[in-house]
């Protein structure tokens, strides 16, 4: 019989709603009314071990890529008109030339003491003439890559007085032929656009220059002259010059302790002689080669042969072409096709005759004319900047804009008219001070090429 007592029956109610709840959970609960959807019960949710984070994949999103083709535009492609640095085109998609790379390559090797010496050709007008520019470009080279020593000098030349590279005289009795007179039959231009017929007591003498320090003696010294033999006394002892070709070179060491070298020429017979190289045992050498009055397309004048035979006699690592200031001489004049035309014919010879040798084509300098009472920049400047700037790019060479250089429009004028004058008052070339600056610039972006492909 039942005793009545009830005290059990809540926790017996509550502990069998949980059961039920319980057993719920195990089952799939969730349903819906209508659009209504009841949320599954489960009361061990709590209880139940999430699945640990570690066994989840993670997958990284993929680095994102580069715009390749942007980036390398952007650093290749440069304002010619306005960048002072070299471009080098001799890497280009379009065109393979020769560039800087040949001449880079040579640098490379003579630091690394792989190679003796590196020469350089510098081509010109009268905007080099006097050893303007190449001078101190000349220096600042040999400080960093070693070698003393001015290089080709011409038997006579009308700006022998106003070179401070070199003491040079001479005697009156020298026949010059050059780009601007004509030669008689058999008689062959050398490099320099001259060749000089030494009569039978003609002489030639030249002078360290004491306080420089790459300059105050001589070393190895090459004679260059044409076919034939002759007798020629050096610091009066004989020396018998014989060969056969259009250019043959004659080296010796001379006295360390002569003051200077003295040519005579004991009979008059005609060999050519085309002029003296002063040189080191090692390093780097920049021979000037200034013709006044010339535009750089009197160089297609020069026989294959001549050119190839002095490259066996003196082969060169890098030909530098600087012109323009000759074919600025109408400043309102914007139409040098022609000039573009002719130049390219030259290009074209040079590469082929020397295909394993550098090319560096320098921009016109600014040149200013007086218009409306001032001087401003001719607009001839920009017009012949293009048409060097396309012959260097369409044929694989470097190009090195000058104008750009010395601060774009306007600057001869300030380079004339400034506190420090850089220039003559003619507005086109300039002084010993304004040279010195321009060497000093060339060498800079020269630099720039060479440790950029070796650091």
């Amino acid at each position: 019989m039942p005793t009545g007592n009830k005290h059990p029956y809540p926790l017996v109610i509550v502990m069998g709603t949980l059961l039920c709840l319980a057993g719920l959970s195990f089952v799939p609960n969730d349903f819906s009314i209508g659009s209504h959807t009841l949320r599954p019960l489960d009361i061990l949710a709590e209880l139940r071990s999430s699945p640990p984070e570690d066994t989840v994949a993670v997958i990284p999103e993929p680095a994102a890529t580069p715009e390749t083709d942007t980036v390398m535009a952007a650093v290749i492609k440069r304002d010619y008109l306005t960048y002072s640095g070299i471009l080098d085109y001799g890497h280009s998609d379009s065109v393979q030339g020769p560039g800087m790379q040949y001449f880079v390559e040579a640098l490379k090797a003579l630091r690394a003491g792989q190679r003796k010496k590196v020469r350089i050709a510098y081509f010109g007008d009268s905007m080099i003439e006097g050893d303007l520019i190449t001078q101190d470009l000349r220096d600042s080279l040999q400080a960093y890559f070693g070698g003393y020593g001015v290089g080709y000098v011409p038997a006579t030349s009308v700006v022998s007085g106003f070179r401070t590279s070199i003491g040079h005289t001479y005697s009156g009795n020298w026949t010059d032929y050059h780009f601007m007179n004509t030669p008689p039959q058999g008689t062959e231009l050398g490099i320099s656009g001259h060749v000089f017929l030494p009569s039978a007591d003609s002489w030639v003498r030249y002078t360290p220059v004491k306080h420089k320090k790459r300059l105050n003696r001589f070393e190895e010294v090459s004679l260059l002259y044409g076919s034939g033999n002759r007798d020629v006394f050096v610091n009066n002892k004989p020396l018998r010059l014989d060969g056969n070709r259009k250019v043959n070179a004659c080296s010796f060491t001379t006295d360390s302790t002569a003051r200077a070298l003295t040519l005579r020429f004991s009979d008059d017979k005609p060999v050519p002689f085309y002029g003296v190289c002063f040189e080191s045992r090692k390093g780097i050498f920049l021979d000037n080669y200034s013709f006044r009055g010339i535009s750089g397309i009197e160089l297609g004048r020069l026989s294959t042969s001549m050119w190839r035979q002095m490259q066996s006699v003196r082969p060169y690592d890098l030909i530098v072409l600087h012109y323009g200031a000759n074919v600025l001489y109408k400043p309102e004049n914007t139409k040098y096709d022609w000039y573009g035309r002719t130049m390219v014919k030259v290009v074209d010879s040079l590469r082929r005759i020397f295909p394993r040798t550098s090319l560096l084509i320098v921009g016109t300098a600014d040149k200013s004319y007086r218009k409306q009472g001032k001087y401003v920049t001719a607009p001839g400047v920009k017009a012949l900047l293009k048409v060097q700037h396309t012959v260097a790019e369409s044929h694989g060479l470097a190009y090195w804009n000058l104008y750009s250089a010395m601060g774009g429009d306007g600057a001869m004028a300030k380079w004339v008219e400034g506190d420090t004058t850089l220039a003559n008052r003619d507005y086109t070339h300039f002084n010993f001070r304004g040279a010195s600056k321009v060497g000093a610039l060339l060498y800079k972006a020269i630099m720039d090429e060479y440790q950029e492909e070796t650091f």
